[in-house]
């Protein structure tokens, strides 16, 4: 559409330039006309043409017409320099600038501007006389075997009469070859333009389009649950925007999922673990109803004491575990030094057990060093308790447990060592499974979850947690490693 206006608007630019010319030529014409005093009829025109050749030596063709409208000069019919004037032709095929003069001519002449019809110039003549721009320059194209012209005519005056016209035609190709030109860098530029969006739609389509249609796939696969999934393995390897999203997208995707199983054994395993408490609970109760002896029914009253702990503390730590999850989404990794906080929760646990159970907890480092981890600090807090308790439940009175901070040259290093009865399991990784099964005798105080929430906690801050038994002496030894700053 741009290119259309462009076009359109840039021939009357062209022609206004030239017409320009005209107008002036015809102002220098008029008045040597009027200063010569000459009359217009043929024998003053011929004259005046012959002395004044000059003027016109850049112009094609120059007419003159009386006020009556007949012939009276025409550089045509006088022997004049060929190379400045060409042979004469009476009709044109025509072309009006101006659509108001377009419509004057056409309503008043009943003329057909089409293609295979053609108007001759004193009709033009009439027009103009007849027509609100009498007194005006007025142009017109025309268009005759190949060539392009432009035509100007304007009314003669002298002393406020009308004597006569002047129309002056030059051969214009010079503007059709300006209006080509430009055409044609139009249409090549076009053309370029539209090869260069094609390319660049197939570019698009195949490398950006295409691959965002199959993430959009990918997510409606696991939105509906679908087993086929979408393959998205070949954008993984993109190093681009779309590389990091499909990344990102597939470890989402895999992290819901294992949330999504994690949940899933966890209850499977919860309802297993509370079934086995249930069942004892029912057959005791049973049996209470018909015991007698008040030695066994006091038996029987501690089972089920046992039992409703073991239940309450397994919701219990449950319920907590699940908080402890919702928790860790919205809590901070920050810079934080571990000394201090161990230090802390030793002094805690040391303070209840030493005084209850004779229990002696001691704290060790070299007492010099910073031991910075990135990590959460309640969290911290949650992995030394648990391992103290799990430590305790373990150890037997008047015992000691030691907690050791050190560092080499890549982790800080938390060890929590027991003089209990140590592990009896070749692979101590069984260990922090939920649940695990070879517990202590006090289990009911316990859940279970102690050591899986260790592990998780610790698999958080990108450490690492080692079971095994110690080697100076009978005991166990839980060892965590944390990266360090």
């Amino acid at each position: 559409m741009f290119t259309f206006l462009y076009l359109k608007n840039v021939q009357p630019n062209l022609i206004k330039k030239k017409s320009s010319n005209h107008i002036e030529v015809i102002k220098n014409t008029t008045d040597n006309l009027k200063r010569l005093d000459i009359k217009f009829n043929e024998e003053d025109i011929r004259r005046f043409l012959f002395s004044t050749r000059f003027l016109f030596q850049n112009l094609d063709r120059v007419i003159f017409f009386d006020n009556e409208l007949n012939l009276v000069g025409d550089t045509d019919t006088l022997d004049l320099d060929p190379r400045s004037f060409t042979t004469r032709l009476d009709t044109v095929e025509l072309e009006i600038l101006s659509e108001e003069k377009t419509k004057e001519i056409t309503e008043k002449k009943n003329i057909d501007l089409g293609n295979e019809n053609s108007v001759s110039l004193k009709d033009i003549l009439y027009n103009y006389v007849s027509s609100k721009n009498f007194g005006i320059p007025f142009t017109f194209t025309q268009e005759e075997f190949n060539k392009f012209k432009l035509t100007t005519i304007k009314n003669v005056m002298r002393d406020g009469k009308n004597i006569g016209y002047l129309a002056i035609t030059e051969n214009a190709n010079d503007i059709r070859a300006a209006i080509d030109e430009r055409k044609t860098f139009i249409i090549r530029t076009a053309f370029a333009v539209g090869l260069v969006i094609l390319i660049f739609s197939f570019v698009l389509n195949t490398y950006f389009l295409k691959p965002i249609k199959n993430l959009v796939s990918y997510t409606k696969t696991i939105r509906d649950k679908n087993l086929k999934i979408a393959n998205i393995e070949g954008l993984k390897l993109r190093n681009d925007e779309l590389g990091l999203l499909s990344n990102s997208l597939d470890d989402m995707t895999l992290e819901l999922q294992k949330r999504v199983s994690h949940a899933e054994n966890f209850s499977t395993d919860l309802v297993h673990e509370i079934r086995n408490p249930l069942a004892s609970l029912k057959s005791a109760s049973e049996i209470l109803q018909d015991a007698t002896d008040i030695d066994q029914r006091a038996k029987l009253i501690n089972i089920l004491s046992h039992d409703v702990q073991r239940i309450e503390r397994l919701i219990t730590d449950y319920s907590q575990m699940l908080k402890d999850e919702v928790a860790l989404s919205k809590e901070k990794i920050r810079k934080l030094d571990v000394e201090p906080i161990v230090k802390s929760v030793v002094d805690d646990f040391k303070s209840i057990y030493g005084a209850k159970r004779g229990i002696d907890i001691f704290y060790e480092n070299d007492g010099k060093n910073k031991y910075f981890i990135n990590g959460i600090e309640n969290r911290i807090e949650q992995i030394i308790a648990n391992l103290l308790d799990n430590a305790i439940s373990f150890s037997k009175d008047n015992s000691e447990i030691i907690v050791n901070v050190s560092k080499d040259t890549k982790n800080i290093i938390l060890d929590v060592l027991d003089q209990g009865q140590g592990f009896k399991e070749k692979n101590t990784d069984k260990i922090f499974r939920r649940f695990y099964s070879n517990r202590p005798d006090k289990f009911g105080q316990h859940s279970g979850l102690g050591l899986n929430i260790v592990k998780n906690l610790v698999d958080l801050h990108n450490g690492s947690i080692i079971a095994s038994n110690r080697a100076d002496q009978k005991g166990a030894s839980m060892k965590i490693m944390f990266p360090k700053l």
